[in-house]
């Protein structure tokens, strides 16, 4: 059952709602199920060729509106883009799923402040360019609206090996519960949702390359042992941006079958990697950056 659709089918009808990093993996999966339910998309990446085939390939799964627009959400002048666009197009926005993300695996030291400051500002900067621009939008219009942020369960515990996302995804967090109080009296809505194991063939092969995904199994840190089904994640997400959740604000849910209650910090393990292998896995990461 848990890969099946929860909501009634007209759930979020008559709503828009945009989605960073909406192109592939799970921005798409969320993406996919929120057309299904009767709303506008508004899907966005750096990449057009990528988004626009996404778009096209919905539409005609769903029979949908899909809007793609190119935006780097490391830049505010972009993001106002984005909202004046999805304005043009559908004359109002409802909700705000801030998706688009970075990362690398690699102990901290070995991590340039360049490569520590691009994680920082995709996943942080870019969720705060996106909630400014949105909600100053929603305010000025008098206009109820929500806000759904994707955190990670390492966000409140810290995690070793992916230090600039845990800083990162902790802010967006510190962030979520901040807004959720300071904006409540604007009829906006600000929740967050913490997913561990999602496997994106994309995002996971460019973590962990090669046959590493294979050693380091994810289902054996999870209660449940197995990993999440994007269908989950969507019904959650759509339900959070729902009428239905209405009453939810300042929230972060967890949807990792119980793993970071087993073992807090989801890159830990990785501390039995030798120095050696470190060297094998830079090489293998950039091979396969350069595929």
């Amino acid at each position: 059952m848990y890969n099946q659709p929860m909501l009634r089918d007209d759930a979020l009808k008559g709503k828009t709602i945009v989605v960073t990093g909406g192109g592939t993996g799970l921005g798409k999966a969320m993406g996919t199920y929120f057309l299904k339910l009767g709303a506008n998309l508004v899907i966005t990446s750096r990449k057009a060729d990528v988004l626009q085939k996404t778009a096209d390939e919905l539409e005609k799964e769903t029979g949908g509106k899909v809007l793609a627009v190119t935006c780097d959400v490391r830049d505010y002048e972009q993001v106002e883009n984005v909202l004046a666009e999805t304005l043009k197009t559908f004359g109002r926005v409802d909700s705000l799923l801030n998706n688009a993300a970075g990362n690398f695996i690699s102990p901290t030291e070995r991590l340039s402040a360049n490569a520590f400051s691009t994680v920082i500002d995709i996943v942080l900067k870019g969720s705060v360019n996106c909630t400014l621009a949105f909600g100053k939008h929603w305010i000025k219009e008098k206009q109820a609206a929500s806000i759904l942020n994707i955190v990670t369960t390492y966000a409140f515990t810290g995690s070793a090996f992916v230090v600039p996302s845990a800083c990162a995804k902790g802010g967006v967090l510190a962030m979520t519960r901040s807004l959720a109080v300071e904006w409540g009296k604007y009829g906006i809505r600000t929740n967050a949702i913490a997913p561990g194991p999602f496997p994106t063939k994309g995002a996971w092969e460019r973590l962990l390359p090669g046959d590493l995904a294979e050693k380091f199994d994810f289902k054996n840190r999870v209660p449940l042992k197995r990993v999440g089904e994007h269908q989950e994640l969507a019904n959650l997400a759509a339900f959070l941006v729902s009428d239905f959740s209405g009453y939810i604000n300042g929230e972060v849910i967890s949807i990792d079958g119980g793993e970071w209650l087993q073992g807090a910090g989801q890159f830990n393990g990785l501390e039995a990697i030798p120095g050696e292998m470190w060297d094998a896995f830079e090489q293998m990461t950039r091979s396969a950056k350069g595929s």
